[in-house]
């Protein structure tokens, strides 16, 4: 597929969508250098109706990202950026009162968009972030008793600092199980750093992803075939089991106090078998399995204070489950 063909997203054919899909590396790598896995965290989510929570220092180009991910994918998108003194309503809209008409009307908030950028997500107290468990859940608002849907596809996409950083609320454990990936960002290598100097003194402009190249190569039709597609990998028995032995594990462990719920287990099982179907194929393996757990369960866990001051991750423990479970042949 041209990545440069105006009509993107008008074909329904599974073959094409991967290939679409695919096309958006090269495509997002025109505005943000190195960053491949969290490209691909990022469609698993969508093709899962997932949401993503990304987490890394300042300046790793996360707000970059998500904006080049919505030209590339031809979605409507929308940007909050979170502060101490934001309202609920402020996300999801309120009622308006009309003096022509005497009437209260609905104004729409920034929540109805395909990709809400919902920026520096932790910088915001709990009664604010709260406002998404909704959205993020149900996809539909609430306001005055009166639900509206969200349109489809929608996906946030949250943006973190890590939370010893001065000034941030961590995120309530029941909105952090709402999403279904945790991305982090991390800083880049010497040459991908001086890569990015190097476009930013050739006049590469962040605020103009048009500038830069960056065209629609997929859309919600690419989005719509490939969930298809995904739904119709094969899952066995066995892989089933696999996955609720890792999940299991997590809860029996001495490191955590928290484990991993029966619906993170259903989250691995989901992004297993979204990342098969972009690999080529129309089954799940361990491998699969393997490779979206430390995403997909980072954040369902919770560690215990001693084990923290240990030096102790939630990445560590995760990996060394999955050295242990066995994994069937």
């Amino acid at each position: 597929m041209d990545p440069t063909t105006d009509n993107a997203g008008q074909t329904g054919d599974p073959g094409t969508a991967r290939d679409a899909l695919e096309a958006l590396r090269a495509e997002i790598a025109k505005a943000v250098v190195g960053q491949d896995p969290a490209v691909t965290g990022l469609v698993v989510a969508l093709l899962c109706r997932g949401h993503v929570l990304l987490e890394g220092v300042p300046g790793v180009a996360k707000t970059l990202l998500v904006r080049a991910l919505a030209s590339a994918l031809e979605l409507d998108t929308k940007r909050v950026q979170f502060t101490p003194d934001l309202m609920p309503s402020d996300i999801t809209g309120s009622l308006v009162y009309d003096t022509r008409s005497a009437e209260f009307s609905f104004q729409p908030g920034p929540v109805f968009t395909n990709l809400l950028l919902a920026d520096e997500i932790n910088r915001t107290p709990p009664k604010t972030q709260s406002s998404l468990l909704e959205a993020m859940e149900e996809r539909q608002v609430t306001v005055d008793g009166t639900p509206r849907a969200l349109p489809d596809p929608f996906l946030v996409a949250a943006t973190q600092n890590p939370v010893e950083y001065e000034g941030t609320y961590p995120l309530p454990e029941a909105q952090l199980d709402r999403f279904l990936l945790k991305l982090t960002i991390p800083l880049p290598s010497r040459q991908d750093e001086i890569d990015v100097l190097t476009r930013h003194a050739e006049g590469f402009n962040p605020r103009d992803l048009h500038a830069a190249g960056v065209r629609p190569v997929a859309g919600p039709a690419d989005l719509e075939a490939a969930r298809a597609a995904v739904a119709k990998t094969t899952i066995s028995p066995e892989i089933t089991a696999y996955v609720v032995d890792i999940c299991r594990a997590t809860r029996e462990s001495p490191s955590l106090t928290l484990g991993v719920s029966p619906r993170g287990a259903t989250a691995l099982l989901a992004t297993a078998r979204a990342w098969a179907w972009l690999t080529g194929r129309d089954y799940v393996i361990p491998d699969d399995v393997k490779a979206l757990a430390l995403p997909t369960l980072r954040h369902r866990v919770q560690l215990r204070p001693e084990a923290e001051m240990e030096g102790v991750t939630a990445d560590s423990v995760i990996n060394a489950i999955l050295a242990h479970v066995p994994v069937p042949r």
